[in-house]
């Protein structure tokens, strides 16, 4: 499912190498994004050259790149030349056009394959794969109904009156917060559906959460995984604020379930690549709560971003071993972390005005690590980089984050 040529036959392509015409081991990327930009630098730390196809000519990642081939992702004429200069092709971001990925995997290993990020790229597909392995993966999503018609819409009241109040999700298009509208009623859902366009949707059953977690898991062409600790996670407006990633931000069991559940699903799939499997908590009067799948990214993810300065191999240096065939390592965790999403917001005062960050009084801190992602403009809501504290110990950890945060304004570190 990850590639139309033969992968059987796939053989490691190692950095540094030259091919008979004298091309430099050369990796690409559909996306331009700050998660392009981080899996270039990966690439590159290890001695690769890269490329990324990306319309807009400031992108974070097309400006660090080797090559920046400036054009839309389902061109022709783009695609040809990203296959020409690279002998293995990933995707920073789940919307880029699967026809693209399955266009260029007739040449080129492509990972992950088109076939699988098209189910990520819908929900209604997405909750069906997760419906199709729960017997191997050991849990199942949010009870839910899809909502193509009005005559589908009409027929929760009637059928499905159990998945009020719920959150209404349309299929596709939707990240961050966005497409996603809570119904209490029969009457919100149908209000609701309107203003959505009346595009496909899908009807999730509201419940009683305690908390929220993802787990990264790397997944080879031979078939290897290996995969990192849960991280728990705290939105705010639908957006992650936070992620703790350290030995105890989750119950033991709890954290062993999620991490045997993502793999499953990666195997599931013949998923080749990273994914992130997000997962929600809920109150089902155990100990320690169930366990409710959410949905997957086919990439590398936001709540990962702590592996870069909290382990000895990143997300992104697993995304690029796995792509090229070369060895997973398994990675090891070696400090205790905190990471702290940085949006536009923190560049604008009380007044609405621009200023600089205090960067000054922030990397003054012990265990700080910045990383802006070069967005030219800030704005509300825009991701423009992150901030992870590491640490020997999670007190420690938690004084600085808190200290970080309460000089950047920033929200959800006190959230459970």
């Amino acid at each position: 499912m990850s590639a139309d040529i033969d992968i059987t036959a796939m053989t490691p392509i190692y950095p540094g190498s030259v091919n008979a015409a004298g091309q430099q081991a050369t990796l690409g990327v559909l996306g331009g994004g700050q998660l392009g930009r981080m899996f270039v630098h990966a690439a590159q730390r290890l001695g690769y050259f890269t490329a990324v196809l990306e319309p807009d000519a400031q992108s974070p990642a097309g400006l660090v790149s080797h090559h920046h081939i400036q054009t839309g992702y389902d061109d022709p004429a783009g695609l040809a030349q990203l296959a020409q200069l690279c002998q293995a092709i990933t995707t920073e971001f789940e919307n880029v056009p699967a026809q693209a990925l399955q266009t260029l995997a007739q040449t080129r290993p492509v990972a992950p394959g088109g076939a699988v990020v098209g189910i990520a790229q819908n929900r209604i597909e997405e909750k069906a794969h997760f419906a199709a392995c729960a017997d191997v993966s050991g849990v199942t999503c949010a009870p839910y109904a899809v909502l193509e018609t009005p005559a589908q819409v009409r027929a929760v009241q009637d059928e499905r009156a159990e998945l009020l109040p719920g959150i209404l999700k349309t299929a596709r298009l939707g990240y961050d917060g966005k497409g996603q509208v809570r119904v209490r009623t029969a009457a919100d859902l149908a209000a609701a559906w309107a203003e959505l366009g009346g595009v496909a949707c899908v009807l999730e059953k509201m419940l009683p959460l305690t908390a929220e977690c993802s787990v990264l898991v790397a997944r080879g062409w031979d078939g290897q995984v290996v995969s990192f600790a849960p991280q728990r996670n705290v939105h705010v407006n639908g957006i992650l604020a936070v992620t703790h990633a350290y030995e105890g931000n989750m119950p033991p069991a709890l954290a062993t379930r999620a991490r045997e559940a993502a793999v499953a699903i990666a195997q599931h799939l013949g998923y080749v690549g990273v994914l992130c499997v997000e997962f929600f908590v809920v109150d089902d009067g155990t100990e320690h709560g169930g366990l409710v799948v959410n949905e997957m990214a086919p990439r590398p993810h936001n709540s990962g971003h702590y592996t870069i300065d909290a382990c000895d191999a990143s997300q992104f240096d697993l995304q690029v071993h796995a792509m090229a065939g070369l060895p997973l390592p398994q990675p090891r965790q070696h400090s205790a972390a905190i990471m702290l999403n940085l949006l536009g917001d923190v560049w604008f005062d009380a007044s609405g005005q621009l200023r600089e960050p205090d960067w000054h009084s922030v990397l003054s801190l012990p265990g700080t690590h910045l990383h802006l992602y070069g967005k030219v403009q800030a704005r509300a809501g825009r991701k423009m980089g992150h901030l992870t504290i590491t640490g020997p110990d999670v007190v420690r950890v938690k004084a600085v984050a808190h200290r970080a945060a309460d000089l950047l304004g920033l929200p959800g570190l006190d959230a459970i």
